[in-house]
């Protein structure tokens, strides 16, 4: 279970939503990677059905939960990571994190929106 991995580094959990986005929805999430080549696929595969939000809380959360989360690519992703245990691909790796403070803030307006 996903969640419980962050229960057990000691991060407390500020917020769970499930929800659902539609294209023009998941463009402006994802608009950093519009020209990437694997963008269509990603759209696709995030409006493929409902996504859960969670916000956690903790110490160098934004650092630790990158580390928890692995690799972007799941095939790359080292065991033990989140990506590594449960992602298929590229695009099908599970979850998304922030990368930066900046990066939260943005994409959490975004999904409050929804």
């Amino acid at each position: 279970d996903i969640i419980s991995r962050f229960e057990e580094r000691g991060f407390n959990i500020l917020h769970v939503r499930m929800l659902t986005m539609n294209s023009d929805q998941a463009s402006n999430f994802y608009s950093i990677h519009k020209e990437k080549p694997f963008f269509s696929e990603l759209i696709d595969y995030i409006t493929s059905g409902p996504i859960v939000q969670v916000v956690l809380e903790g110490n160098s959360a934004i650092e630790v939960v990158r580390q928890m989360v692995g690799a972007t690519n799941s095939l790359k992703a080292a065991s033990g990571t989140i990506r590594g245990d449960f992602g298929l691909s590229h695009t099908e790796n599970v979850i998304h994190e922030s990368d930066s403070v900046d990066s939260f803030e943005r994409e959490f307006n975004i999904l409050s929106n929804i």
